[in-house]
């Protein structure tokens, strides 16, 4: 069972996961870098450690203790009980979920040992997307509606920063992930790999997706771009095929989440 410390200084070197948790630069660098990252809220807690991340702590408000007893038990980190309003202090922000756990990052695959997983055949291929909370979403319809791996560009952003962990509701546990390397080269990977490409488009050129001809053991890799610039234009050229989604009443274009939601659901039942 974990060790449960009360905690009253905010200062304390033990808490040091949690600080400043809305410093997004800080976070970013710091993360990654010391090979951790933040899981918010009792479910999503709960969910890391069933995907077999190891805990490193927790921050628990004392009327969480209870909540999180089972967790507690199995637990050998140190569970660090504080008043609400020096959790406060030391995040940066009000935790109203009361629960927070630091968790160890597991190392990534690379890109192609994550291709050659049997049965990968439908794959999300996300380039420039930089809001943690459309990721995280992205993330969420991946794993609902049937995508088994993501591949992200260099400068996407982390599917593991707090945001992206909570709005996804912990998908981002579930499905398998791995960086591309930087440069116009990057997609060479996949094509050798046997996946085809297709870049998602409003461009009236495109395949619409319900006409898209493709079979259930086909490979296809969706490429979806940052919500401002799309795909870049190595990544267009790189398509096997453009596809969009059709619309009506004028609209041509939808958030990169919501277009990811159907796109999802027209490859993975096709």
């Amino acid at each position: 069972m974990a060790d449960i410390i009360t905690v009253d200084d905010p200062d304390d070197p033990r808490l040091s996961d949690y600080t400043g948790l809305t410093d997004v630069e800080l976070r970013r660098r710091r993360e990654p870098a010391e090979g951790l990252f933040i899981a918010e809220g009792e479910k999503v807690i709960r969910r890391a450690g069933q995907a077999g991340y190891a805990m490193r702590s927790m921050l628990l408000s004392a009327k969480w203790v209870e909540v999180m007893g089972d967790v507690i038990e199995a637990a050998t980190a140190p569970v660090y009980v504080v008043d609400p309003a020096l959790a406060e202090r030391v995040t940066g922000y009000h935790v109203h979920r009361g629960a927070l756990a630091s968790m160890a990052r597991k190392p990534l695959p690379t890109a192609a040992e994550l291709l050659a997983r049997p049965g990968t055949r439908r794959i999300a291929l996300l380039e420039g997307i930089v809001d943690h909370g459309n990721l995280g979403t992205i993330y969420r319809s991946a794993a609902a509606l049937g995508i088994e791996a993501v591949l992200l560009s260099a400068d996407c952003a982390d599917p593991l920063y707090r945001r992206s962990v909570k709005t996804s509701m912990g998908a981002v546990f579930t499905i398998p992930y791995a960086r591309l390397t930087p440069g116009r080269h990057a997609l060479e990977v996949v094509r050798e790999a046997d996946f085809k490409l297709l870049a998602l488009t409003p461009d009236e050129k495109a395949t619409a997706l319900g006409e898209l001809r493709s079979e259930p053991d086909d490979q296809l890799a969706l490429m979806l771009g940052s919500e401002g610039h799309g795909l870049s234009q190595d990544w267009m050229c790189a398509a096997d095929e453009w596809v969009r989604i059709p619309m009506a009443h004028g609209v041509d274009s939808l958030n990169i989440a919501a277009a990811a939601a159907i796109s999802f659901y027209s490859l993975c039942d096709a």
